[in-house]
């Protein structure tokens, strides 16, 4: 069983930076993949960016550039976000992918005015 806590979101002006948190516990013995994702008002669930167990990070294209993830362990994953558009406003997800299965967070709310 695998638990996820998102953290770090709020409202914050267009131009803006926030950086979210999350953090996994469990029964996480090694590193796996994580990710986050978010879900806007209308409008599927998609992929922000994701990172490998080797540390390799991919990113949509429109955060490209703008939004960086990282991780320091096996339980935890940020996501710095810079430049903040009003098209951002989301609920971000964290994932984990662990034998097979994905583990979801409850999400985290990010807003972004003009």
């Amino acid at each position: 069983q695998v638990q996820l806590v998102e953290s770090g979101g709020g409202l914050v002006q267009a131009g803006g930076s926030l950086r979210l948190s999350c953090v996994a516990s469990g029964n996480i013995f090694s590193i796996n993949a994580m990710g986050w994702y978010r879900q806007a008002p209308g409008k599927p669930r998609e992929l922000v960016a994701s990172i490998t167990t080797a540390g390799r990070a991919n990113y949509a294209d429109s955060m490209k550039g703008r939004f960086t993830i990282s991780r320091d362990n096996a339980r935890s994953v940020d996501l710095q976000m810079n430049s903040l558009k009003p098209e951002d406003t989301a609920v971000y997800y964290c994932n984990l992918a662990l034998m097979g299965n994905n583990y979801w967070g409850q999400g985290t709310q990010v807003t972004v005015s003009s």
